[in-house]
């Protein structure tokens, strides 16, 4: 009886932190023409000449980016445990070009399965979640819209949530695309204010009807982690020490105060894309999950590998991304994969 507990002791220290990882893909349309969106321009007679080959370019692409990240911390071998458990989207067209990413060869062996919601954009892109159905126990989703009295012409992303359990543990996420800047940042400001109050209203109402849900919130912001509408509206503290109490954590203000950046902008570093976690997960206070560091100093990660970078011209140390203009780069995205590790 001793070794046999001694072995599950070993096995429960030997478990592999789960992935979580957010990625905004950058324009994954598909070639098709959809009369109900503004998605002309990737389509084979647009302007970028969209077609199957650029497509499958861009879908492979993806797949080497997401297999590297699995192959962060592995160890001897690679198992499904090195997949990220959960990975939040951005600027995908529709389900369907993640049914094409989660069937190349290299990612097929994860069987991710697809938490999808057609949003009312313009240009017909939406936020989604993929998931590993061994390793996160779904129980429901829904789409929260983005409906601003000021401005009820608007037609922006959704808000998709998902919920369900890990390891026995309740877990409640959320994946967004802020509206962007354009206008300005701070004439456009107002619509992120309220964006981030969506989200923070959704997460704080879980969590007084459970205490011990743990929430994670991604996406692309289109502010900084150090934004007021980050850090005071969506409540991302920067302090893992000082999160007040049913407070919120978010580790990417450590990493842009030491200049770190998912996407750049006229010679500068910005982090938009950011994971903001519940004070529960931060710290551990309920449950066995917790934050982990993925390194000896950080507890948010940007996966930046060289090949995801412009190697010489007017980008040059920028990221990679499909297109400049109309000219195709065969590249990646123009922001950088961001992701957290959660263990206990």
């Amino acid at each position: 009886m001793t070794g046999i507990f001694a072995a599950l002791v070993m096995a429960c220290f030997a478990q592999k932190p789960h992935k979580v990882v957010f990625y905004n893909l950058e324009n994954l349309f598909d070639t098709i023409n959809d009369p109900e969106t503004n998605d002309d321009e990737f389509t084979p007679e647009g302007p970028k000449k969209w077609n199957a080959t650029k497509y499958e370019k861009k879908q492979k692409n993806l797949e080497k980016v997401f297999t590297d990240i699995m192959l962060i911390g592995k160890g001897e071998k690679v198992t499904v445990d090195d997949y990220p458990v959960v990975i939040g989207v951005s600027e995908i067209e529709n389900r369907a070009v993640l049914e094409d990413l989660v069937a190349q060869p290299k990612l097929a062996p994860a069987r991710y399965r697809i938490c999808h919601y057609d949003s009312p954009d313009r240009r017909g892109v939406d936020c989604s979640f993929l998931y590993r159905a061994d390793a996160f126990e779904l129980e429901g989703s829904a789409a929260i819209p983005f409906k601003m009295a000021e401005l009820p012409e608007l037609r922006t992303r959704d808000v998709v949530t998902m919920w369900g359990k890990i390891d026995g543990e309740p877990f409640y996420f959320m994946v967004a695309h802020w509206p962007s800047r354009l206008g300005g940042q701070q004439a456009s400001a107002p619509r992120r204010e309220h964006a981030a109050k969506i989200m923070r209203h959704a997460a704080d109402s879980v969590r007084r009807l459970n205490p011990d849900v743990k929430v994670v919130m991604m996406g692309d912001f289109n502010d900084d982690a150090t934004d007021a509408t980050v850090m005071e509206v969506l409540g991302g503290c920067g302090d893992i020490k000082k999160i007040p109490e049913g407070g919120y954590f978010n580790p990417y203000v450590a990493l842009l105060k030491a200049g770190y950046g998912t996407l750049g902008y006229r010679d500068y570093w910005n982090l938009f894309d950011n994971i903001v976690v519940s004070e529960n997960l931060a710290t551990g206070s309920t449950g066995e999950l917790k934050l982990q560091k993925v390194d000896k100093k950080f507890y948010g990660y940007i996966f930046n590998r060289p090949y995801l970078m412009q190697q010489e011209g007017q980008y040059k140390n920028y990221p990679l991304r499909t297109f400049v203009g109309n000219n195709f780069q065969s590249g990646f995205s123009d922001h950088l994969p961001v992701m957290i590790l959660i263990g206990k």
